[in-house]
């Protein structure tokens, strides 16, 4: 790594620095950062838990256990200067302990580390939720638990941190790689800047060339994989639950979905009047809502507009007629604003019921909110101009 000089047109090298020379620790250090910065290791991952001893008859402790956004579950074991002899052995161990960890299990592990690690906060309806399945739910975008999987039969990822990889590990990694075995090798190297401290971390297996080969291979799997969710049953409840849906709403004065058409998905959006902020029909099996969303592809707009529309929370609660949920979601880019109930979704006897309700609420909703966000775009416009 080299420091540019601008004033002289000339470049000096920074000096990279050992871990145990500037005193950090793998606990302390490397598995906090990786904790709190998981897309360091280049994808997005939902860390579950931290410091795991789970395992029956034995107190070995595996460093971080993460979700991919696929559902699988990711070991990663972090070492400092030297990953040692025996880090593949290790991971592989804990690989083979975490393969028979059930979907419930998963969200226990993943609760206590919430209760641990992150409290729920004095105000919950400003956040996200804090139960585990909830944020699983979230993290792989899915209307409920019941159509997650987790951790399915030889499924479970590796992911070895170090900032020195010895030839023994590094070979056997990539044997693993030609046997199937999802394995990955990060080398983490610390650099100092004046008084700064700067980390790279490189994926140096697979290289980025060996990965989109790896990619390619496995296209036909996710593609079989994407075909049998397409077919499953719940797909065609959800066709046929909007197909009712939409006739209701086309003979009432609720213009909104007039040119919509159905769909499987569990929501139903239509536009607002104001780009990227969709008022959304949510059909769960458990649950059903209406909400605003505020989805801009700019995270800084959609907190702006979710602030201007609190701002008058008093007001829009009141012209809806009951107090709305406001989920500002500080860690997303996202926010929303939304209206819920609890049902048997998936009781056909019941749809007539929750049409009627989807329609009521949906009517109140854009009612109470559409002016006041059409105003709020506009003084965001007017933001943007000064």
């Amino acid at each position: 790594m080299f420091r540019v000089n601008q004033q002289t047109n000339r470049i000096s090298s920074v000096k990279s620095k050992s871990f145990s020379e500037l005193g950090f620790t793998e606990r302390k250090h490397l598995q906090e950062w990786l904790a709190y910065q998981p897309d360091a290791l280049g994808e997005e991952l939902l860390i579950i838990q931290k410091e795991f001893d789970g395992f029956d008859d034995t107190r070995e402790r595996l460093d971080l256990l993460a979700l991919d956004k696929d559902g699988n579950l990711v070991i990663i074991e972090n070492k400092l200067d030297d990953s040692g002899r025996d880090v593949v052995w290790q991971a592989l161990k804990y690989a083979s302990y975490c393969a028979s960890l059930t979907k419930a299990q998963i969200v226990e592990i993943y609760q206590q580390y919430l209760d641990r690690y992150e409290p729920v906060a004095s105000e919950p309806e400003l956040n996200a939720p804090q139960h585990a399945a909830a944020r699983i739910c979230e993290f792989l975008d899915a209307p409920d638990l019941d159509e997650v999987k987790l951790n399915l039969g030889n499924s479970q990822r590796l992911m070895l941190v170090a900032a020195n990889f010895r030839k023994e590990v590094t070979s056997t990694a990539l044997w693993l790689l030609g046997q199937g075995i999802n394995i990955a090798c990060f080398k983490i190297t610390p650099y100092a800047l004046g008084e700064q401290l700067l980390i790279n971390i490189d994926q140096i297996i697979p290289t980025p060339e060996a990965k989109e080969l790896m990619i390619g291979i496995s296209a036909k799997e996710a593609e079989e994989k994407s075909a049998e969710v397409v077919l499953k049953n719940r797909h065609t409840v959800r066709r046929e639950y909007w197909e009712r849906a939409l006739e209701a709403f086309q003979k009432s004065s609720c213009d909104l979905y007039d040119n919509i058409s159905t769909t499987k998905d569990h929501w139903l959006c239509a536009g607002s009047g104001v780009t990227g902020c969709p008022f959304s029909l949510i059909f769960n099996q458990k649950e059903l809502r209406v909400e605003l969303w505020l989805s801009r592809s700019n995270s800084e707009e959609n907190k702006w507009l979710f602030d201007e529309l609190v701002n008058q929370r008093s007001q829009i609660d009141s012209a809806f007629g009951e107090p709305l949920e406001w989920l500002r979601l500080d860690d997303k880019k996202q926010s929303r604003i939304q209206y819920s109930t609890k049902v048997d979704g998936f009781n056909k006897d019941t749809w007539s019921q929750s049409v009627e309700w989807h329609l009521t609420q949906m009517t109140k909703l854009e009612q109470a909110l559409k002016g006041p966000l059409q105003k709020a775009s506009q003084g965001l416009k007017q933001k943007e101009k000064e």
